[in-house]
């Protein structure tokens, strides 16, 4: 299992920045509809002490390095242990883990992408509100959308099962929400997720790559779509899943293992 307090690393990335930057226009785009003004917010690791994060306020679809900011992971992780802090004293610690004191404050939840960012395999992480997906949060059938799939493209994008997290108040606890569920995936499931759904709240992408994290929001976002087309075509009864054995089918085919490794996901 994961250590939620050491970083697993990567060689210095010079490349981090641009990349970050494509992502998040890529997820901001208007017309996707997967966040809007200053929602949502992304991340990758640069070293094995540091990662960029969107700046609190700043706008995907036009994010300029001056609102990306650069933080460290020891300043950061010790949080996820912290019983209680006040509002005053996150705020305190997110300015304390900037490495340049003059860069803008990073987003509050800079705090659990220090943590997803230490889990093997992912290097970018990318939070979105999309309305396709929060459409079936705020309703009786997130936790379903979460752990049924649907399709077999939804699979080799999105996994087996995605992790799925209550409504938790924004901040450090749903920092140590996220924590705790994500690692109980990890326990259960033996890898990372590629998608953590927040009950009335939104979606979070991980990946090797930012194509990853593209590729994993794009589908889920179809997927949402579908379930609400599918469950209206049903008058309100439940779409119709794939089963536990057809979905471990796909999941374990060698030709969708290598469409994933050409697709980069």
């Amino acid at each position: 299992m994961p250590s939620p307090n050491k970083p697993v690393a990567p060689a210095p990335n010079p490349s981090a920045l641009p990349s970050l930057l494509s992502l998040s226009h890529d997820l901001g785009r208007e017309d996707r509809a997967l966040a809007i003004l200053g929602e949502g917010n992304t991340s990758t690791r640069v070293s094995e002490s540091t990662f960029i994060v969107k700046a609190s306020g700043s706008n995907l679809a036009t994010l300029a390095p001056e609102n990306v900011t650069a933080c460290r992971f020891d300043k950061l992780l010790p949080l996820l242990d912290k019983k209680s802090l006040p509002d005053a004293a996150i705020d305190e610690a997110l300015l304390a883990s900037r490495e340049d004191a003059s860069a803008k404050k990073p987003s509050v939840e800079a705090i659990f992408h220090a943590f997803l960012l230490t889990l093997p395999g992912v290097n970018f992480v990318g939070h979105t509100h999309p309305n396709s997906v929060n459409s079936l949060l705020c309703s009786k059938w997130g936790k379903t959308f979460a752990t049924r799939r649907l399709f077999p493209d939804e699979i080799v994008c999105c996994g087996e099962a995605s992790v799925f997290v209550p409504y938790t108040d924004p901040g450090l606890k749903l920092a140590q929400t996220i924590r705790r569920e994500t690692l109980a995936f990890v326990k259960r499931t033996g890898q990372p997720p590629r998608i953590i759904l927040l009950e009335n709240h939104g979606l979070i992408a991980l990946g090797a790559s930012p194509n990853g994290v593209l590729a994993a929001t794009l589908m889920a976002d179809k997927a949402a779509r579908i379930f609400l087309g599918a469950t209206a075509a049903s008058g309100g009864k439940s779409p119709q899943f794939l089963t536990p054995a057809q979905v471990a089918r796909i999941a374990g085919r060698p030709d969708e293992h290598y469409r994933r490794k050409m697709l980069k996901l």
